[in-house]
C-alpha cells in the first residue's frame, strides 16, 4: 500500500472507530503523523485527497476538520463524474436510475404523507396545456425531487438525485424533438402520482419503471441518429 494510501486508511479508520467524529478538529499535523506513525508530508496529500472528497474540511488558520458526513454531501463527488461523461455514458447512469428511482417511489407509495401526496397533484396542476418544454422540465424534475426525498432514505434519495439531475438536457432535447413527449411525460406523472395517492407501492414502482424508461430508449435512438444532443440545449 503506498504510503498516501496509508495515511488515508489511518484517518479513516480514526472516523471509524469513533476516535474522532462528524465536526471534529483532527489532532495537529505533528501529534497525527505520530499516531499513524506517518511523514507530515503523506499526511498532507491524504488530508488533500479527503477534502476532494468531502470527509474533511481545511480551514485555513482554524485546523482540518471532519465534515458532517451526510449522505448528500459525500456524494458530491458523483456529480463531478457524471459531468465529465459522454452521451454514451449518460446512457448508463440513465439504467442505473430506472434500477433505483422505483424502488425509492415503492417506498415513498407508504411513506409520504397525506398532503404531500396532494401536493404532487398541486404541482401537475400547475402545468398549462401551452407550458414550455423548459417549464415541464422544471416541472419534472420537482415532481421527481419531493418524491425520492420521501422514500426517507438519505443514501438512496442522494444517489437518485444526482443521476437524476444529469439527465435535464436529455429531458429537454426530447421534448423539443420527440412529437408527444410533453404530454406523454404529463400523464405518466398522473399515474405515479395516483398510485401512490393508492398507496400502492408495486404499481408506483411500474409506473416510476415506464416513465424513466422511456426517456432511457428515446435517448438510445437518438444516439445511433446522432443528433447535436452532445451541444448547447436549445
Amino acid at each position: 500500500m503506498a504510503v498516501t494510501d496509508r495515511a488515508i486508511e489511518g484517518i479513516k479508520q480514526m472516523i471509524i472507530s469513533g476516535r474522532v467524529r462528524p465536526g471534529d478538529r483532527l489532532p495537529p499535523e505533528a501529534e497525527l503523523g505520530e499516531v499513524l506513525g506517518l511523514s507530515r508530508s503523506s499526511l498532507r496529500e491524504a488530508v488533500r485527497a479527503l477534502s476532494l472528497m468531502n470527509v474533511l474540511d481545511v480551514r485555513q488558520g482554524d485546523g482540518t476538520y471532519v465534515t458532517s458526513l451526510t449522505p448528500a454531501l459525500l456524494l458530491d463527488a458523483l456529480s463531478f463524474t457524471l459531468d465529465l461523461q459522454h452521451d454514451d455514458s449518460i446512457l448508463q447512469f440513465l439504467e442505473v436510475r430506472r434500477i433505483l428511482e422505483p424502488v425509492a417511489t415503492a417506498m415513498a407509495a407508504t411513506r409520504l404523507t397525506d398532503a404531500e401526496i396532494a401536493g404532487l397533484g398541486d404541482l401537475l396542476d400547475e402545468l398549462d396545456d401551452d407550458a414550455g418544454v423548459e417549464e415541464l422540465v422544471a416541472n419534472d424534475q420537482e415532481f421527481h425531487r419531493r418524491i425520492v426525498a420521501g422514500c426517507h432514505n438519505d443514501v438512496l434519495a442522494s444517489l437518485v438525485e444526482r443521476l437524476s439531475g444529469q439527465t435535464h438536457r436529455a429531458r429537454v432535447w426530447r421534448g423539443l424533438t420527440e412529437e408527444g413527449a410533453v404530454a406523454r411525460t404529463r400523464d405518466e406523472h398522473r399515474s405515479i402520482q395516483r398510485a401512490l395517492a393508492q398507496r400502492e407501492p408495486d404499481l408506483a414502482h411500474a409506473w416510476a419503471s415506464v416513465h424513466i424508461a422511456g426517456v432511457e430508449d428515446w435517448l438510445r435512438r437518438a444516439l445511433v441518429e446522432k443528433p447535436p444532443y452532445g451541444s448547447a440545449t436549445p
